[in-house]
């Protein structure tokens, strides 16, 4: 899909600036089963995880004011092991490599964008097709048995309480003895 190398960074909210992440290979990785893309970027040397996240249909890229080498967007990144909010910025050697990183970003978010309406339209055909209505038979053998299930613990709780009277009895001496 893309593949090139670039430098990363991240905004630091709280020193108000802008925060290198790493130097490495840039890609976006689509799995084969479901069809999700993510962004994936290593280190060079140490092949560390700067970015791991999936591309979103409500994901933008724009190109960063000060730099035209250089794009920014906002994402909820999985490098460091747990999900965080954060604004990545990404400077290539080239403009070409940039405006190639935007426009195969876009189509990215925009494809999930489809695919995600129509897996939604699908779930909501097979719902539709599904029926909460029974058979007329069908629905009568539940309430037999649901009757017989509440009718068999009265008898055993009245034969418990037989049996606890006989115990009472036997234990009690009689007035006769």
């Amino acid at each position: 899909m893309f593949c090139s190398k670039s430098k990363l960074y991240r905004f630091d909210k709280d020193g108000n600036q802008w925060k290198e992440r790493g130097a490495g290979t840039v890609k976006f990785l689509k799995h084969k089963e479901t069809g999700k893309v993510r962004l994936l970027m290593r280190q060079s040397k140490t092949l560390k995880i700067c970015a791991n996240h999936l591309i979103l249909p409500s994901m933008s890229v724009q190109e960063h004011s000060g730099n035209e080498k250089s794009c920014v967007w906002h994402a909820r990144d999985f490098a460091d092991g747990e999900l965080k909010d954060e604004l990545f910025c990404i400077r290539f050697p080239s403009i070409e490599n940039c405006k190639s990183f935007m426009e195969t970003f876009q189509e990215i978010a925009e494809s999930q964008s489809k695919a995600e309406n129509a897996e939604a339209s699908d779930t909501a055909g097979l719902l539709q097709k599904l029926s909460v209505e029974g058979k007329e038979g069908e629905e009568k053998k539940p309430e037999k048995e649901s009757e017989e299930k509440t009718a068999e613990p009265e008898p055993a709780s009245a034969e418990k309480k037989n049996d606890t009277e006989s115990e009472k009895k036997d234990e009690e001496p009689s007035p006769s003895s």
